[in-house]
């Protein structure tokens, strides 16, 4: 496979404010990735120094083996949508269309009118009077019929509601699919994505916690809940996640799969635990907290035991 992204110990500050720390991470050609992580994490950091907008402080990275900073090559080859998006005002939303297709070289006319029409979006209309849902699925439009090698959201379904956040990444696949390219996208809604993508970065204050494929993502970790010593005691000698009290007595925890035997599992069931697969959604939740227990530390405590 094509590398199309190449970053080694990249790092970016802000004055004493660390965005990015010593990332390290390769992505390869025609392949869907989410990114994934809290507020704060360095996503959107990250996606701009890749899209070439910021310039990095230390490390290395490369977009299709060019420093990304101020590249023509990578600007004219890639697209970073996000809510920060800025068209001229003057133009309509047609006109800006006609307008992007003059710079880029795989633009699809006909389906930017299409989907224009399906999110019934006036094309006579200005982008300054879109709502804020309504910019988002134009944004989405234009980042689509782009068809650029790489393709770049950062958060792209921002005020819209469920069924047109459905709508948009169908769209998305089915164009994918006859138009394979390599495209990023970070979001909240990792349970409304995870059908899309084929690999996961996961990102905690700036440093990658995992990159996996999600077929790998979706066996990585189990989760046990049942009286509170016995998943005390099944739990001491594995690598331990996340922990949650449920009620009087009872305790939910969430392990490592790869210390846990299908002889392991078995065992626990006979004891009266309850084992299963922890969805990657909730699995990110819990490598992203600060805390083990999640909210549920804050109130350990005399007063809420």
């Amino acid at each position: 496979m094509t590398v199309v992204i190449q970053c080694h110990r990249l790092s970016k500050s802000y004055g004493k404010m660390q965005a990015l720390r010593n990332l390290s991470f390769t992505i390869e050609d025609k392949k869907i990735t989410g990114l994934i992580g809290r507020n704060g994490a360095g996503k959107t950091t990250l996606q701009k120094i890749i899209a070439g907008f910021y310039r990095k402080t230390s490390g290395e990275i490369t977009v299709f083996g060019k420093e990304p900073f101020n590249s023509l090559f990578v600007s004219a080859n890639s697209i970073f949508v996000s809510d920060e998006m800025s068209f001229p005002i003057s133009l309509t939303l047609q006109e800006i269309l006609e307008e992007a297709g003059q710079f880029y070289a795989n633009w699809d006319g006909s389906l930017a009118k299409k989907l224009l029409d399906y999110f019934s979006l006036n094309p006579k209309n200005h982008y300054y009077n879109l709502s804020k849902g309504m910019k988002s699925t134009f944004n989405m439009i234009v980042g689509l019929t782009s068809r650029c090698e790489l393709t770049i959201f950062d958060e792209p379904t921002l005020g819209m509601d469920a069924a047109v956040r459905a709508a948009v990444y169908r769209a998305l696949l089915k164009d994918y699919l006859v138009h394979p390219r390599s495209i990023i996208i970070s979001s909240h809604y990792l349970n409304e994505i995870e059908h899309l993508l084929e690999d996961v970065l996961v990102l905690k204050d700036g440093e990658a916690l995992l990159h996996l494929p999600m077929s790998e993502l979706k066996e990585w970790a189990i989760g046990v809940q049942g009286e509170t010593s016995l998943v005390k005691e099944w739990i001491k000698t594995r690598e331990l996640i996340h922990t949650e009290q449920l009620g009087t007595g009872r305790l939910y925890a969430v392990v490592k799969n790869q210390e846990v035997t299908d002889s392991d599992a078995y065992c626990a069931r006979l004891e009266g635990l309850k084992v299963f697969k922890v969805s990657p959604s909730d699995l990110c939740i819990y490598l992203t907290n600060k805390h083990q227990g999640g909210i549920d530390d804050v109130f350990r405590n005399d007063e809420f035991n």
